[in-house]
């Protein structure tokens, strides 16, 4: 039960919520080198959305270890865009893709199962570097370490080769025409990659086809699509690698990766350097060995989604299904190696479930609908309480404030913390949290105007009416946060967005009632103001008459008379 209003200290709450307030403001105005403005949604903003859903093919829940590794290489090929913003996360067995800005058309492509194989190397040569005019054309190329033990020999090269930029690639000067000119360059290199005549059945067009594609590939990441290329596992394929520093030309899939049944990293003492170490299924194991006792000091490239992320040389032939990998591979080198060629190929499949695409232009008029959606709601609540409770409407009205003040301070944070992002689902649940709010302030208000019916004065309502109103508060309160966690729990997507928004605001709208809103009305009740003290500017006029009236009705206390028979 609250303190009575004499004991009540309302300065110390409200220098309480003052201390929050400002340390929330310099949290948000002093830390972070963002913008003091909450991280938008694509719907806001503009962008594209892609949920994608892993299936496992025995149809049961996706492992969480696979679940992670897809995302970690579908961010990698995310990251290939070349796209400031992108996001990839985890959302249960559903993973999300959001491109900010207008150039996320490709995000839609993204969800092919990751595949992994083996393909022989024909010939490989580093590409060549084109000189700029304002600095000296680069020189030097990669070359492999040479082998310290038997197995296959590998360049250190990161599986994220594919985001990288070629040595010595030339930088395009802006100019009215840049986009257009870039559209046409990775249509060139699509159809290079995709030439029909290396997708002939004739094998002497394949071979001639590969040979033109593989002189022409230059790997520059401005034109050379990593998403797109001839994966045809029957098929020959150019290919570029080592952080686009080299580009391949390759035989058709000897090995798919599936037959990889584990891949680690480890530290080889003996030569002092990182390895990776693998091992076979049984047939992976069988034409391994086949390959490898056929092809020794010849190289065997490891291709993940057209790009190669190694291409060691084979030393001697490897029988028993174990081998590794050396080279000059630092410690997290070799650990994303590891990854890639233990998890390149999934045993999962993902589908799309949801693709949504928003223009700027739309993203921008969504958001001034929902500013003008709060607009309105928060005037009509201004006007009823104004009209309904007049001096007690104007604690309504500054408490609302301060809730939006405190609210808006917790979306920016949470968007530097944790890159939350505040979309228009999150919108209509901070629109309709106005309600709630509001629907505390009137609780109270009412609890106080019975307490008055009842023949109080309005300073000795306020203990007792905040006594029963702030359980029903607390109550109601409860019910929405229920309802708000049990929707952010089972849903998926945008209405996630709506239930945190609306369980946030709901936690917030008790912070203001107990810091605020009651202290202020505990104030204007002991005032010795005689404007403040007038019931009628208080809008309890009417209930305070009726409550006099009620009181001047009742009957004296005491033993009554009785008269004898």
């Amino acid at each position: 039960m609250a303190a009575p209003a004499g004991h009540l200290r309302p300065g110390r709450y409200l220098a309480f919520f003052a201390l929050i307030l400002v340390a929330l403001y310099a949290l948000v105005f002093f830390t972070g080198s963002g913008k003091p403005t909450p991280k938008l949604g694509i719907d806001l903003q503009g962008g594209t959305r892609v949920t994608l859903t892993a299936r496992n093919p025995d149809g049961g829940d996706p492992p969480r270890e696979s679940l992670e590794q897809a995302r970690s290489i579908i961010e990698r090929r995310v990251n290939g865009i070349g796209v400031s913003g992108t996001e990839v996360v985890l959302d249960g067995s559903n993973v999300v893709i959001t491109v900010p800005g207008e150039q996320g058309d490709q995000a839609k492509a993204l969800g092919k199962t990751a595949k992994l194989g083996f393909r022989k190397v024909v010939t490989s040569q580093p590409v060549t570097p084109v000189p700029q005019p304002s600095a000296p054309p680069a020189s030097g190329t990669p070359s492999s370490a040479p082998p310290t033990s038997p197995g296959v020999s590998a360049p250190p090269s990161s599986p994220a080769n594919g985001g990288g930029g070629a040595v010595g690639a030339p930088q395009q000067q802006p100019d009215e025409n840049a986009d257009e000119k870039t559209k046409r360059e990775i249509e060139e290199a699509r159809n290079l990659r995709q030439n029909p005549d290396l997708l002939s059945t004739d094998q002497a067009k394949q071979a001639a086809a590969a040979e033109k594609a593989f002189a022409a590939l230059n790997c520059d990441p401005k034109v050379s699509d990593p998403l797109v290329g001839n994966d045809l596992t029957d098929k020959p394929l150019v290919a570029c690698g080592d952080k686009n520093t080299m580009k391949y030309l390759l035989e058709p899939e000897f090995l798919p990766g599936t037959q990889i049944a584990d891949a680690s990293s480890a530290y080889d003492t003996q030569n002092s350097q990182w390895v990776v170490n693998l091992n076979f299924k049984s047939e992976g194991s069988q034409i391994w060995g086949d390959f490898t006792s056929k092809n020794t000091q010849k190289q065997a490239a490891f291709v993940l989604d057209t790009q190669v992320v190694s291409a060691p040389t084979i030393q001697s032939a490897i029988l028993g299904g174990q081998t590794q990998i050396t080279g000059r591979f630092s410690q997290t080198e070799a650990k994303d190696l590891a990854d890639v060629l233990k998890y390149g190929s999934l045993p999962l499949s993902f589908e799309s479930s949801d693709a949504t695409t928003v223009s700027a232009t739309l993203g921008l008029a969504s958001l001034q609908a929902g500013l003008i959606a709060g607009g309105i709601g928060l005037l009509a609540v201004f006007i009823y309480c104004m009209f309904y409770y007049r001096l007690l409407g104007l604690l309504t009205i500054l408490s609302l404030g301060l809730s939006f003040a405190i609210v808006y301070g917790v979306l920016v944070l949470l968007g530097r913390w944790i890159g939350y992002t505040l979309d228009l689902a999150g919108v209509a649940g901070l629109i309709i949290a106005i309600g709630i709010t509001a629907d505390s302030f009137v609780i109270y208000f009412e609890r106080l105007k019975d307490e008055i019916r009842e023949g109080r004065t309005f300073r000795s309502a306020v203990p007792r009416g905040w006594s029963r109103a702030q359980r029903t508060i607390l109550a109601a309160d409860a019910v929405s946060f229920l309802a708000a966690a049990v929707l952010y729990l089972l849903a998926v997507g945008d209405v996630k967005g709506f239930a945190f928004t609306l369980g946030m605001s709901t936690v917030l709208d008790l912070v203001v009632v107990y810091l605020v809103t009651h202290p202020l009305v505990a104030m204007v009740s002991r005032s010795k103001s005689k404007f403040l003290s007038n019931p009628k500017n208080l809008g309890l006029g009417a209930v305070q008459q009726l409550g006099s009236e009620r009181k001047a009705a009742r009957p004296a206390t005491g033993r009554p008379n009785v008269k004898e028979a």
